[in-house]
Order: C-alpha cells, then sequence, then structure tokens
C-alpha cells in the first residue's frame, strides 16, 4: 500500500511541477514539488526507496520537460534524474541517522535538500557548457524556503491522519518489537 501511495505522490508532483515549470522567479521555479516528494519519501522510507523515488521522479521531471539533447539544444535528460537521485539518496540516510521529526529538522532538511539539488543540476549544466546560470542564489534561497515550508506543512498534515504516526513508527521498528514484559 505504501508503495502505491509513494507512487501516486511522484506521479502527482511531477504532472503538477511540469505545469508550474513555466512560472520563473528570480531565475528559478518558486516551488520544486517533485523534490518535496523525494524528500518525504526520502525521509519517510529510507535511502535505497528515496534513491528510486529520485530518479524515477527525476527521469520523468526530465522526459516531461523536454529534455533530450540534440544538436544545438540546450535540454539534456538525466541532469535533474542524478540530483533528484543524490538528494533522494542523501536525505534516506541522513533520515535513518538523525531524528528527523520535529519542524525544525525538517525545515532544514528540506531547505538543504533544495541547495543540494541547486548545486548538483546547475553545476552540471555549468559544467558541460549547456547552459549559464549567472548567480541566481537570490531564487535559490527563495525556492529553498518556499520548498521548506510547503514541505513542512505536508508532513505535518499528512501526521494529522488518524493512526499515520503509529504506522510509520511501526514500520520502521521492524524487529525491535517487545514481545513480553520485563518484570
Amino acid at each position: 500500500m505504501k508503495t502505491i501511495i509513494n507512487v501516486v505522490a511522484l506521479v502527482v508532483a511531477v504532472s503538477l511541477q511540469t505545469k508550474l515549470g513555466n512560472m520563473l522567479m528570480l531565475g528559478t521555479a518558486p516551488l520544486d514539488l517533485t523534490l518535496i516528494a523525494v524528500v518525504y519519501i526520502a525521509m519517510t522510507s529510507g535511502p535505497t526507496v528515496g534513491l528510486l523515488a529520485g530518479m524515477c521522479a527525476g527521469l520523468g521531471q526530465d522526459a516531461l520537460s523536454g529534455g533530450i539533447m540534440m544538436g544545438k539544444h540546450t535540454s539534456m535528460i538525466g541532469i535533474g534524474s542524478l540530483a533528484n537521485t543524490v538528494v533522494g539518496y542523501v536525505v534516506g540516510q541522513a533520515s535513518t541517522q538523525f531524528i528527523v521529526t520535529g519542524v525544525l529538522p525538517r525545515f532544514v532538511t528540506f531547505f538543504g535538500s533544495t541547495i543540494i539539488h541547486a548545486v548538483i543540476f546547475m553545476g552540471l549544466y555549468e559544467l558541460l557548457g549547456i547552459a549559464h546560470f549567472g548567480f541566481p542564489w537570490a531564487g535559490v534561497l527563495g525556492q529553498a524556503a518556499a520548498n521548506a515550508i510547503v514541505g513542512v506543512v505536508i508532513l505535518q498534515a499528512l501526521e494529522l491522519i488518524p493512526g499515520s504516526a503509529e504506522r510509520r513508527q511501526n514500520e520502521r521498528a521492524n524487529g525491535f518489537r517487545a514481545t513480553r514484559r520485563l518484570e
């Protein structure tokens, strides 16, 4: 069931992001819903699922945004996927090592993952000579703040669903349940 929910979340995020992709503010999109979905999945499911979610979401986003490099066109498939994959793995790994259940750690996680994504994405485009972004760091910081606020609000709202916190704790604990009482 959790796999179906994750797939639906990624499909909805990618499709909404392709519709919002035309809106630019200070050189970047004001919100990256695909990245928010990848970070959410990585935080709740771990590094392997985060890596796979990042790869699938990134490839879907690259393909739907018209990304195949042909001749002198400046669009390339795979760079967004690589950035999302790295972010999904790093966030998933960090969420297994650190407690990210509070509002502030989640905010920092979403904010930092947006910065990491931007550095990888823009860095690879600059390194390959495909595009020049200049210095859009005001836009990146604005996007990071927007992603962090929306991501925290979505996570907090999802935890208000009855039983969701308990189910997540039970899925994470797997083999660490006490079966008898200590006397």
